[in-house]
């Protein structure tokens, strides 16, 4: 089966001096790096997501921002460029569109964040029919707060890998996908 990296949303808004910073991000970039070299030495098509806010009130990613570009660390080159403005990677996109050119049937997924648009992307992947794995150390999140609680960002990615683990993908460590 002819296979395709999403690197999603590893962005200057979410590292250090941005205007959202996840928790674990650097570590999540770096195991992106290896899952891209991975994919070129595997003859992997590899897709960097980058997502530009169009929605009014927005506080990140906004056009024209250093925010708004991709990290100068991620190894992005020899990649297809896609442009997203919701969560969801296939929402009023190319992607699937190119994927579909490329006879690509199944999806490792990688990025920021685990709750919103690698969580959506997983999703809308499975529902389009292709076979989707998650490298889960490669994607990175945020606490949250639900009804006056803190959760932590460990607890928040943890809950939505389970749940995309129960039955929208195969979620694995960088490890376990580069070793399979």
């Amino acid at each position: 089966m002819k296979k395709a990296l999403l690197v999603i949303d590893l962005q200057n808004d979410y590292f250090e001096g941005g205007a959202l910073p996840l928790c674990e991000v650097e570590s999540a970039l770096e195991n992106a790096n290896k899952l891209i070299d991975y994919a070129h030495s595997h003859d992997i098509e590899v897709y960097v997501i980058q997502h530009i806010s169009t929605k009014e009130g927005a506080t990140f990613f906004l056009p024209n921002t250093k925010g708004v570009e991709l990290h100068k660390k991620l190894k992005s080159t020899n990649s297809t460029y896609i442009t997203k403005h919701f969560p969801n990677s296939f929402r009023e996109t190319t992607l699937e569109e190119n994927l579909k050119a490329q006879n690509i049937k199944e999806l490792i997924i990688c990025g920021a964040m685990s709750h919103i648009c690698v969580d959506s992307t997983v999703r809308a992947g499975f529902d389009l029919g292709y076979c989707v794995t998650v490298v889960e150390d490669a994607c990175a999140t945020r606490d949250l707060s639900f009804n006056g609680e803190v959760i932590s960002a460990k607890e928040v990615h943890g809950s939505f890998m389970s749940a995309l683990g129960a039955v929208f993908a195969s979620v694995v460590s960088t490890k376990e996908l580069i070793d399979d």
